[in-house]
């Protein structure tokens, strides 16, 4: 039986997921969300779609209101989750956004379930592995945490993913993102920045991705940037892009009517 509603929860691959899920169509929209934060990122976006369509957003394992095993975590492991969530809510197909983090998990569970997405969106991310250079800093950023905990890391973050002008015009904004960041879980933390380290490369399969795609990202992102997303659209046959002012990493958050816009319109398009 489906249930409608905020907070609910699933039992999958091990944990608790926690999930909201409103609104009614045909092809549910997922959201998944980035490193370190939680399904509230995309509220804005839920708010706009469930109005639409049938929207789902949902806590990684380990972040948010989820459960963790403490187990190893990793990309195949948070994708297991996103499927066997979809398989436990009888959802066979779904249209799929990835911001950041959110990106490498739906690459990883497009290349081993095309079947159950319908289209995709891969806002603020890329297909490239960590650089040994970005492997060692991820392993510093884990040695600071363990020894002071998150404090300094949320406000360093904070710095990285919003542009200038969202600093300074939308601290509203910015200290809900720092708030979500300190409320997670030193532990989730760290295990998430180890299977960011050791991730595949999902470069190779892009060529294989033949359901249409949408690639957003903010025009001043330092962490994924635009010439990333201009990569992933070089390979992907059947693929459109957009790249959006006045944005750096979190680009649904920081010009979130551009972002829906550009959603609402990708999404009409399927159906023509």
């Amino acid at each position: 039986m489906l249930v409608n509603g905020k907070d609910i929860t699933v039992h999958v691959n091990g944990v608790s997921i926690c999930y909201d899920d409103l609104g009614t169509g045909r092809t549910p929209l997922i959201f998944i969300h980035g490193f370190p934060f939680d399904k509230s990122m995309w509220n804005k976006q839920f708010d706009f779609f469930k109005e639409k369509q049938r929207v789902l957003t949902y806590d990684i394992r380990g972040f948010g209101k989820s459960t963790s095993n403490q187990e190893d975590a990793g990309m195949a492991l948070y994708a297991d989750d996103l499927v066997k969530m979809l398989d436990a809510l009888q959802i066979q197909k779904v249209i799929a956004c990835g911001l950041s983090m959110g990106g490498y998990i739906l690459l990883d569970a497009v290349s081993r379930y095309p079947e159950r997405f319908e289209a995709i969106v891969l806002s603020d991310t890329q297909c490239i592995a960590d650089s040994p250079e970005g492997k060692e800093k991820r392993f510093k950023t884990i040695e600071m945490i363990q020894a002071e905990g998150l404090n300094n890391f949320a406000e360093g973050f904070v710095k990285n993913v919003f542009c200038a002008e969202s600093l300074e015009n939308k601290k509203d904004e910015v200290e809900k993102i720092k708030k979500v960041v300190l409320d997670t879980p030193k532990e989730t933390v760290i295990s998430a920045l180890m299977a960011l380290a050791n991730r595949n490369e999902r470069c190779t399969d892009l060529s294989n991705i033949d359901i249409p795609t949408l690639i957003l990202c903010g025009k001043e992102d330092k962490i994924t940037p635009p010439a990333q997303s201009e990569f992933m659209h070089g390979k992907i046959a059947n693929s459109k892009i957009t790249i959006i002012e006045g944005a750096a990493h979190l680009s649904n958050i920081e010009q979130h009517e551009k972002f829906n816009a550009s959603m609402k319109e990708f999404i009409s398009g399927l159906s023509k």
